[in-house]
């Protein structure tokens, strides 16, 4: 018996199963500057006004999709290292992604490495550091070489016949990355590599010995011998290193290649295996007799190196900042979008909460920052100074610190879709903690904020001077300034107390600034939900009578250029 077949509408047997719905979209295609209204007000209220037009095709450049994969491939194909290549010939190479080479060269061709230096105009620095936090936005570990090139050349002014010889081609916009050496190149790189094994922060406690060539002393040729445990970015065509010379502890520039052609032997044993960073390779290293050439006076190494440390302390607080400002922009766009129990997520109150809240602590960071940034160029004004001596230490240590469980949080707003690996949140995430750990750690910015204080006092009166101006603008934060006035009269155990003291100058400092210049709406909450509020809460935490969609709709990048 024949059966029958009938034949089946088409919907009930293809392949398709559901209708794919109520999705986000990559953030993309936007102007990342003028989608930031807290980065473009504070752009022109501490003077880089007159970039303006430079940021904002920069934000562009940084917002396109095509732009923002670079940073994908970089971390997804890190660095390679060879010691040899395969005729034996020591080369000491790192390899890296064109991704990575990329950034590197739009870096450098847009000065994020020394326009305040080559142009030490009016706004200079907060032009720089305005354009270093788009960039890091798209990808942060590129960030670790361009900084000390940038951060290396104050030291090395220290020592002007070496400066002559070194400085035109740090200054160069030219991006040569080639083992070859300096006098083949027009730009070059400046790395660091101060750390040992034995040491950490501590480096007066280096064990490299620096022996004389002739007869020593400032500009003159020593050879080294020692290890260093953390040089980040051996590609780098040379670095300031410590070691220990006769007179003591000193500061020396160690190029990679000899005068004569040879390798000199900085020899790279192997790249680090960090949990973020991944794009930037960082290294264990041995000198073995090493040729390098003294910056700055004998025994007065770490006098030396500080106007560079400054500079790369800085630059972590600008690159938390700008890893505040990414996470932030991930979960309120992923958030303008998605709906659940019948209800755009940023139009729910609880997740309003948390979502004004990452807004308010990514505007404070980028505020602070970016009135930093106008100290650093003001510093022959005393009170600028002062300020560039206290609240660099201040604000690397809150900023950077405050990252991690913001980017966290952000990833949690995003849910399960912001835990996988083709989002850009986990390499935020892991990213985070890095500005915290490098460039000195918490304690180590605490026990700075505590010799400012004892060697230059004035740095207290610069501090008050600076939140004076927003007295009588918020009740919790005249209390709040009171109490740190009474508690500066009383130093007694400061170290054992720095912690508290330096949270609460970081949080005073940030108030005053919001009250001054930020929205009414926006101020007033910073200092009621941290001011106000006592103890330590999680985010999304802001009390009653917040204006959390006035924060959410400011906060919000607008997608398209």
């Amino acid at each position: 018996m024949n059966a029958r077949i009938e034949t089946l509408p088409s919907a009930l047997y293809l392949s398709e199963t559901h209708e794919v719905t109520n999705l986000s979209s990559e953030l993309c295609d936007y102007n990342m500057y003028t989608s930031d209204a807290a980065l473009c007000e504070a752009v022109r209220r501490e003077g880089g006004g007159s970039a303006e037009g430079e940021l904002s095709e920069f934000g562009k450049l940084t917002g396109s999709a095509d732009y923002l994969e670079l940073g994908t491939l970089a971390n997804k194909f890190q660095p390679e290292f060879d010691t040899h290549d395969r005729f034996g010939n020591r080369i000491d190479l790192v390899k890296f992604h064109p991704a990575y080479h990329q950034l590197m060269k739009t870096s450098i061709e847009h000065g994020l490495h020394a326009s305040p230096w080559t142009a030490p105009c009016p706004g200079a620095h907060v032009a720089r550091a305005a354009r270093t936090y788009l960039h890091t936005q798209v990808e942060a570990g590129h960030g670790c070489p361009i900084t000390m090139t940038f951060a290396a050349l104050p030291s090395l002014r220290l020592q002007p016949d070496l400066a002559r010889i070194w400085e035109p081609k740090i200054t160069a916009r030219v991006y040569d990355p080639r083992n070859v050496p300096m006098e083949q190149k027009q730009g070059i790189t400046i790395g660091m590599a101060m750390t040992e094994k034995q040491g950490g922060s501590d480096v007066r406690t280096n064990s490299t010995r620096a022996h004389p060539a002739g007869v020593g002393g400032p500009g003159q040729a020593y050879e080294l011998v020692g290890h260093k445990y953390f040089v980040s970015a051996p590609m780098c065509d040379a670095f300031l290193v410590l070691a220990q010379a006769p007179g003591g502890l000193s500061c020396f520039l160690l190029p990679r290649w000899r005068p004569d052609g040879s390798k000199n032997p900085m020899q790279v044993l192997r790249l680090k295996k960090k949990m973020g960073n991944a794009s930037n390779a960082s290294s264990e290293t041995e000198l073995r007799g090493a040729l390098a050439w003294m910056v700055g006076e004998e025994g007065r190494g770490v006098r030396t190196i500080i106007e560079m440390v400054s500079m790369t302390r800085f630059d972590c607080m600008i690159g938390s900042s700008a890893g505040m400002r990414m996470a932030a922009s991930q979960a309120l766009h992923h958030c303008a979008q998605r709906s659940a129990f019948g209800k755009v997520l940023n139009q729910q109150p609880l997740m309003q909460n948390v979502l004004a809240d990452l807004a308010l602590e990514s505007e404070a960071a980028t505020t602070l920052t970016m009135r930093m940034a106008r100290a650093m160029d003001n510093r022959a004004d005393e009170h600028e100074d002062l300020l560039v001596r206290l609240m660099t230490a201040v604000g690397k240590y809150w900023i950077c610190k405050r990252t991690p469980n913001h980017a966290y949080e952000a990833m949690e707003c995003i849910g399960g879709s912001g835990v996988m690996e083709d989002s850009m949140m986990p390499r935020l995430f892991r990213e985070s903690p890095v500005n915290a750990i490098w460039e000195g750690s918490g304690n180590v910015q605490c026990l700075d904020v505590l010799r400012a204080l004892s060697k230059t006092p004035a740095v207290v009166d610069a501090f008050f001077a600076e939140v004076g101006p927003a007295r009588g603008a918020h009740a919790a934060l005249d209390r709040h300034v009171a109490d740190l006035a009474r508690d500066f009269k009383d130093l007694q155990d400061f170290e054992y107390r720095a912690r508290d003291i330096v949270d609460r100058l970081a949080l005073a400092m940030q108030a005053a600034l919001l009250m001054r210049h930020a929205p009414s709406f926006v101020g007033d909450a910073f200092c009621r939900s941290r001011l106000e509020q006592q103890g330590h809460h999680n985010y999304g935490s802001l009390p009653r009578g917040v204006d959390v969609a006035a924060i959410i709709a400011r906060a919000t990048p607008q997608g398209g250029p």
